[in-house]
């Protein structure tokens, strides 16, 4: 097979995060080829040649798989790069993300107890936190704000119809795109690095209904009487939920990143509260929280099962975020410790704990390898909900260390779950529960939960 070439072959097999493993007549080994399908048969351009693992980018799907029984609901499906099932039904869709998650780990452990994928109560516009950026769809058109083009770095498609993500911020985003096009306010092109507008950063909270609004710009402007005419539009929008806050941020660094070097508020406060399981919780723009509200009920239900009886006992919440999963456990645990890099998140976890009325939850702000000697009082559970990489090799043998009876793993990325199991393999911890939570409906994106036991 010789490079940039295209061929055709039959989709047999997929591997996490929706690698299609293409078979081509007469060849040796399956090509890669991302957004495919089992049963389809696909054109593709050969892009890496490498003799055992070689990689191509879709053409065309020649002939649909009989899992595709449906037409995409959302009009920027073929477009977008967010969603990758939605020619299927809902229940074909989580059978294929279960099936690539036990792939992955039956390989390292055949024995890998995952027998379920747990459905998401809203599977439509569930999406609580949404990032827009300004740009233009091709070069030199007008101003659009929305998501980048598949496969795209620089174009922008507007999503104004977009299934995923909640009424309320689809009604945000069409008034903001109208308002600047208006306006006439250039956006900021990241090659000359010159210009306005970066990004559109909207949360809403499902279960208080409160909304927080960050427009992101440079500090390349004098933004005059534009921002409060901005907010006053925002304002006449008639909404199911109502506003928390209203906020200008200002970033001036050239990574594309959302962030905020310096923020305004032009109404209301810089943070909104969520209810979860009971618990209340007070969310910064930038604080984590699971995109997915009614999801994340389910996730921390059952995470609340895993763990089982904590009555009078130490329970370290690592990577513990805006400290939801700690508040969960503490009113039956002695005493819950969590650990959390993003000092804004800590801040929240605190105020969040205070509201709550949990007096035995302690939160420090900081790297979990480092911190684990500053806690007096040793675990005896411990859970861990780590960012997507993972977690930091030499941090995994400290924690492991402990010798903890229980370890509950909770994974937004199934390879680095993977690579994370191989290391509690050998330091004797067995996997023996385990259940995907649907998280990202119609996305690549899955949750594990895996219940961790010491031989």
């Amino acid at each position: 097979m010789k490079k940039n070439e295209f061929y055709e072959g039959e989709v047999v097999s997929l591997k996490f995060p929706n690698k299609g493993q293409v078979r081509v007549e007469g060849e040796e080994f399956p090509v890669l080829v991302k957004n495919t399908l089992p049963g389809q048969k696909v054109r593709f351009q050969l892009k890496k040649a490498r003799k055992n693992r070689p990689e191509g980018i879709l053409t065309k799907v020649l002939e649909r798989s009989e899992m595709e029984n449906q037409l995409p609901p959302c009009p920027h499906f073929a477009e977008c790069g967010g969603c990758s099932y939605q020619t299927m039904d809902y229940e074909n869709q989580k059978k294929i993300k279960l099936s690539q998650v036990q792939k992955l780990l039956t390989e390292l452990y055949p024995d890998f107890p995952l027998r379920d994928c747990l459905a998401s109560p809203r599977p439509w516009e569930y999406r609580n936190k949404m990032e827009f950026s300004f740009g233009d769809e091709v070069k030199g058109g007008p101003l659009t704000l929305g998501l980048h083009k598949r496969g795209n770095f620089y174009d922008i498609l507007p999503v104004p119809e977009c299934r995923i993500i909640d009424a309320d911020i689809r009604k945000i985003l069409a008034v903001t795109l109208s308002f600047f096009r208006e306006k006439q306010i250039p956006f900021y092109h990241k090659m000359s690095h010159k210009g306005v507008l970066r990004h559109l950063l909207v949360r809403k909270a499902w279960n208080t209904g409160q909304i927080l609004v960050c427009l992101v710009t440079t500090s390349q402007w004098t933004p005059g009487n534009v921002l409060s005419e901005y907010r006053e539009a925002l304002l006449q929008i008639v909404l199911e939920g109502e506003y928390a806050g209203i906020l200008h941020m200002i970033n001036d660094s050239l990574s594309d990143v959302v962030r905020s070097e310096k923020t305004e508020i032009l109404s209301g406060r810089d943070y909104f509260c969520e209810k979860v399981l009971g618990l209340e919780f007070k969310i910064s723009p930038f604080s984590f929280f699971q995109t997915n509200t009614a999801g994340a009920g389910v996730l921390y239900e059952k995470v609340r099962e895993y763990i089982g009886d904590v009555e009078g006992k130490v329970v370290y919440d690592l990577y513990s975020g805006t400290g939801t999963i700690a508040q969960i456990l503490a009113p039956v645990a002695k005493k819950v410790a969590g650990i959390e890099i993003v000092e804004e998140a800590v801040e929240a976890a605190r105020e969040n704990a205070e509201r709550n009325g949990l007096g035995n939850c302690k939160f420090l702000a900081g790297d979990v390898l480092k911190l684990l000697d500053e806690i007096e009082e040793k675990p005896d559970i411990i859970v861990l909900d780590p960012p997507r990489e993972g977690i930091h090799p030499r941090a995994i043998t400290k924690i492991l260390d402990y010798g903890v009876e229980r370890i509950v793993y909770v994974s937004c990325k199934p390879t680095s779950l993977a690579r994370d199991l191989e290391v509690f393999l050998q330091y004797g911890y067995v996997p023996v529960k385990a259940e995907c939570v649907d998280m990202f409906p119609w996305t690549r994106g899955i949750e594990t939960v895996v219940m961790f036991s010491h031989k």
